[in-house]
């Protein structure tokens, strides 16, 4: 079968050892591939790989060999997963390969809040102080403060599994009750989670029925203490009103590990709202979870060669 990667310079490929993925079939990888060389390059492909290359109604009407579409991350919104499924394409993704990783990222958000380590980097700034210590933001504990969930899911788990480690006091809110209870964690209304969360941080997927949800109105709702947390999708928040709410000190601050449109135009506004980290969509990105998530793309593959594919989404 011929196997051609569109994007493989999103999981830097060199660092991983994919060599059976290289022994799959006849394999070509492009670092990056615009919409105009999609239907060029993946004319006689049987199986695509991609991360971000979109492949729409109009792209899979000229693949008339293409069996197979593997996505190289959990979320597939980047497929027409109905003009798949009506030329009998198999889709596939990779699940839950990173939610330690997008975990230890919020909790370096959190953390560079808490601890403010960044703005205590400078050692020039204590040789030239009289004294032991110096410190010109205030430091505070985790322990005691309350962090709220918005979904639960994987990742949400991990998050709380580490915040019960701060003794931080853990709200959660999610689309379906809790089947069960479990320890140290409440579930609570969208209003109390907004309302009583020293640490706000979104963990849930984007759909119409929540996108920018986190706008005027709701960040109207938290504490002017509070800081927001979002490691999972950009169109969850309203960004215009949070550059507004963030400037005029309604929270104090928020860090961003995504944006909704990546990478940002100049003119965007957080990039200069007061107190706003961003990073530039890195949290899934640890060596250990691309490692993870090549193998799950390979065995994805091998499923579906073997004729039981698996993670299937068409």
């Amino acid at each position: 079968m011929k196997i051609v990667y569109l994007d493989d310079y999103t999981v830097h490929l060199e660092e991983l050892d994919a060599s059976r993925l290289f022994t799959l079939g006849d394999y070509t990888a492009y670092p990056r591939t615009s919409k105009e060389q999609i239907v060029e390059r993946a004319a006689e492909a049987d199986i695509i790989l991609t991360n971000k290359v979109k492949l729409g109604e109009d792209i899979l009407s000229q693949l008339p060999r293409l069996k197979y579409i593997g996505v190289t991350a959990t979320g597939y919104n980047i497929i027409d997963i109905e003009a798949a499924r009506k030329r009998n394409i198999i889709v596939t993704n990779a699940k839950n390969y990173s939610s330690m990783s997008v975990a230890q990222q919020t909790f370096a958000m959190i953390l560079a809040f808490a601890n403010r380590l960044a703005e205590h980097a400078d050692p020039q700034k204590w040789v030239a102080t009289p004294d032991f210590c110096y410190y010109d933001f205030t430091l505070t504990e985790l322990a005691g403060k309350k962090l709220g969930l918005i979904g639960y899911g994987d990742i949400g788990k991990k998050v709380a599994q580490i915040a019960k480690a701060f003794e931080m006091e853990i709200l959660v809110h999610k689309k379906t009750p809790m089947k069960e209870q479990e320890k140290g964690v409440t579930e609570v209304s969208l209003d109390e989670v907004l309302s009583q969360s020293d640490y706000l941080s979104l963990h849930c997927p984007l759909t119409p029925e929540n996108e920018a949800f986190i706008n005027k109105e709701n960040i109207s709702k938290m504490k002017k203490t509070a800081f927001l947390i979002n490691t999972s999708r950009g169109g969850l928040i309203h960004e215009s009103d949070l550059a507004e709410a963030l400037n005029e000190e309604k929270i104090a601050g928020a860090a961003l590990d995504v944006l909704t449109v990546e990478p940002p135009s100049a003119d965007q506004p957080l990039l200069k709202a007061k107190n706003c980290k961003i990073s530039p969509h890195i949290a899934w990105a640890t060596l250990e979870a691309r490692k993870k998530l090549m193998q799950i793309v390979i065995d994805n593959i091998e499923a579906f060669m073997a004729g039981s594919p698996k993670n299937v989404v068409s």
